[in-house]
């Protein structure tokens, strides 16, 4: 008798626990797939991050840009107004700065 009942306890043990293996399998297997859920939403969360980081990137770009642009525009007009309001001055600073270059140049 005490055979048999080891034997129904050992079989009930045994039974417990490949169920238990099996809900292992499954919560392992569950667990598996909300990693790969949050690897991804952190993946499209990152990317959408990235790209507005580049969009704001371009437009800070582009306004730098068009401020250069613009005080280029301004600083030809101050100098096209200076050279002629007073051309023999403007001819001699350039006349002057050809040389400095010239001298640099040499060496």
């Amino acid at each position: 008798m005490a055979a048999a009942g080891k034997s129904a306890t050992d079989n009930k043990s045994s039974t417990d626990l490949e169920a238990d293996i099996e809900q292992l399998k499954a919560d392992i297997e569950r667990l598996t797939r909300q990693l790969s859920e949050t690897g991804e939403h952190g993946y499209n969360t990152a990317r959408k991050a990235a790209a507005q980081g580049v969009e704001q990137l371009r437009v800070h770009g582009e306004a730098a840009v068009d401020s250069l642009k613009s005080n280029a525009r301004d600083l030809e007009e101050q100098v096209l107004v200076n050279v002629r309001e007073k051309p023999v001055t403007s001819l001699a600073i350039a006349a002057g700065l050809g040389f400095l270059i010239g001298l640099i140049s040499r060496r």
